[in-house]
């Protein structure tokens, strides 16, 4: 076993220093001729000098989310999202066709779409639902490292699309299991709805484990295209020498600053507090509703719901103008939809649709 995470990485990228663009250069000056740019302005401008290349990393945004993360910036990466996150970690710890990447099915669909593109081995360790409960098999998920040359665990909490979280004793005794066999990368796009708290205050402890932020949910900012990678110092290095030379765009660095400021978090605080109440209660109306099998305990602002009919409760939310998600496709889920949690007025809209009988 390993003591060191970058003993991990594929042996061709350890020493890879990446794209040395103009922005990482380190040099100052008034007049920038280095990097091929043109000297004016557009005339879509408002002022935000989008003529010049952004900095690869915004110092000012990367603090912030560090401060707000409850991590020091040497620990964080931003991101285009989670999904560049997973990309770049596939990219990193992946030999084509040997290293294998696990997943919990079922679960987030990017972890198989990048394992896929880079050619490493999928390995499935479905979660297990007894009694309305969805569990992870701790025990078969090691021996399926073991067995199968997994490099990476890929594990969402709270988890998508079946809502439960992992304990933060569970991380660590995955996290304390798996260090110097493979990295433990613990999804947390709906963390800010969860009862649990994060698993960033146990990366100085556990080196290779790494954790997933994103500002598109709880801070709204969705098409901004804003999220970060926590993890060791010395890994978030490799990533940034394997990432695009100019990967956040100014103007979404600019809302994603922003979006992040006191008052501002502040609101996104208030608004999951709203959330987590509205789905608390979408839950007992859902599991009243007739046909409706199911509705799964959730820790995301989402819920699972199964039907005794998924495509005429599809079909009858359409018609109404509310868009849900089918998770059909997915193993275990053949009658299963997805359902976001909007505003109050949203769902009940939502409600009636699947009641016609009431509403008229």
């Amino acid at each position: 076993m390993s003591a060191n995470v970058l003993d991990l990485l594929r042996p061709d990228l350890r020493d890879f220093a990446g794209y040395a663009s103009a922005r990482r250069a380190s040099v100052t000056g008034t007049v920038w001729l280095n990097a091929n740019e043109s000297p004016l302005p557009s005339l879509a401008d408002s002022g935000q000098s989008l003529h010049r290349y952004p900095e690869p990393q915004p110092a000012a945004l990367r603090a912030r989310m560090a401060a707000l993360y409850q991590v020091r910036p040497e620990q964080l990466m931003v991101t285009r999202g989670s999904d560049e996150g997973i990309d770049l970690l596939v990219r990193a710890f992946c030999r084509a066709g040997l290293d294998a990447v696990l997943i919990a099915p079922p679960c987030f669909g990017m972890y198989a779409v990048c394992a896929r593109v880079q050619n490493a081995p999928l390995v499935e360790v479905p979660l297990e639902e007894v009694d309305g409960l969805w569990t992870l098999d701790i025990a078969r998920v090691l021996d399926a490292v073991t067995r199968r040359n997994v490099r990476i665990v890929f594990l969402c909490s709270p988890a998508n699309p079946t809502g439960q979280a992992l304990s933060l004793a569970q991380v660590r005794a995955l996290a304390d299991a798996l260090a110097g066999r493979a990295i433990l990368v613990i999804d947390e796009a709906y963390v800010e709805y969860s009862a649990i708290d994060s698993a960033s205050g146990l990366l100085e402890a556990y080196p290779f484990l790494v954790v997933l932020r994103t500002l598109s949910k709880a801070h709204a900012l969705a098409g901004a295209r804003i999220g970060a990678v926590l993890a060791d110092p010395a890994l978030i290095a490799v990533l940034r020498n394997l990432s695009a030379p100019y990967p956040v765009p100014a103007p979404s660095a600019a809302l994603a600053l922003a979006a992040l400021s006191d008052a501002a978090v502040e609101e996104s605080s208030r608004r999951c507090r709203e959330a987590v109440a509205q789905r608390q209660d979408m839950q007992q109306q859902l599991a009243a509703v007739a046909g409706v099998k199911r509705v799964y305990a959730s820790e995301g602002n989402y819920l699972l719901v199964r039907f005794a009919e998924p495509q005429q409760a599809f079909e009858r939310l359409l018609a109404a103008g509310v868009v849900v998600r089918d998770m059909r496709a997915m193993p275990q889920l053949q009658d299963a939809l997805r359902i976001s949690i909007g505003t109050a007025g949203e769902n009940r809209q939502l409600l009636a649709a699947l009641q016609p009988e009431i509403a008229a």
